[in-house]
């Protein structure tokens, strides 16, 4: 049973300056709740309650918002906006939260690597908050790769199908279907040009992994910027083993693109926010 779940959230979010210059990206507000919550939120539903946080300088606003704000509470008792932190109350209550320091940028891979003493000997999920997902009618994304992995017991991978002229800000992957949307690994490239694209099936910021994932990155040599790229190491447990590839029910925002993020913001009002 996969309980843990991790998130690499040392980042600088450059492209949301000067907003991300003394503010965590994941703390920025879709409507009126941080984007980490909602990769928390999909983290817990699928059944993973221990979340362990891999951060960086600057970031202590994530841990401050996962944990008791007495003076915030203090000012609304009584009143109707306690409402307002009804949500957040529940994960402080429920959910096991733990972090730990990247101190250096050294890619996903890196990143992955750092959590690994908090981790531990078993398979556990990835969630970039970048990515924002919502399952929809259906189970969420983290829950849904859940039921595959109690199935196959393999990392697995969530991917969708983009553009051609967009294969280059991806993980692209190559597989033999195995049944209608899930794809056994046989190739993945890290951003490749168009015409090296082995399709057009981009993995997103949704993961699980299987725990000896912590031996292939560490036998991973660094590639472009000096970054350890989780694609590679993924790749070797494919070769060596099983990885699949899951085409996810739902839909799923780019948050970390101004685009992406506006186009997710309105969704949100229109389909959450106001919805309550």
């Amino acid at each position: 049973m996969i309980r843990k779940c991790l998130f690499p959230v040392a980042g600088y979010g450059t492209r949301f300056l000067p907003a991300t210059k003394s503010m965590p990206k994941e703390m920025l507000p879709i409507v009126n709740k941080p984007l980490v919550q909602y990769g928390v939120e999909e983290a817990v539903e699928a059944g993973l309650e221990n979340i362990t946080f891999v951060t960086g300088r600057g970031k202590r606003a994530i841990a401050d918002h996962f944990d008791i704000s007495y003076e915030v509470e203090h000012q609304i008792a009584g009143t109707a906006k306690e409402e307002y932190l009804t949500g957040i109350r529940h994960l402080i209550d429920t959910v096991n939260f733990s972090f730990i320091r990247q101190h250096e940028m050294k890619g996903l891979g890196h990143a992955i690597l750092t959590g690994e003493s908090l981790v531990g000997d078993e398979a556990f999920g990835v969630v970039l908050a970048d990515d924002l997902c919502f399952g929809g009618e259906y189970d969420g994304v983290m829950a849904q790769m859940v039921k595959l992995h109690k199935q196959f017991r393999c990392s697995i991978v969530a991917i969708q199908e983009v553009p051609e002229d967009e294969v280059h800000k991806y993980g692209v992957i190559a597989g033999e279907s195995m049944s209608e949307g899930l794809f056994r690994v046989t190739d993945m490239v890290e951003k490749p040009s168009k015409e090296e694209a082995p399709s057009n099936l981009a993995i997103i910021g949704r993961y699980i992994l299987t725990p000896d994932i912590f031996d292939k990155i560490r036998e991973t040599p660094p590639g472009a910027n000096g970054e350890v790229q989780i694609t590679d190491a993924i790749l070797r447990q494919a070769q060596e083993g099983c990885v699949l590839a899951y085409k996810f029910k739902g839909r799923r925002f780019d948050c970390g693109s101004v685009d992406g993020f506006v186009e997710a913001t309105n969704y949100c009002y229109e389909n959450i926010y106001k919805a309550k």
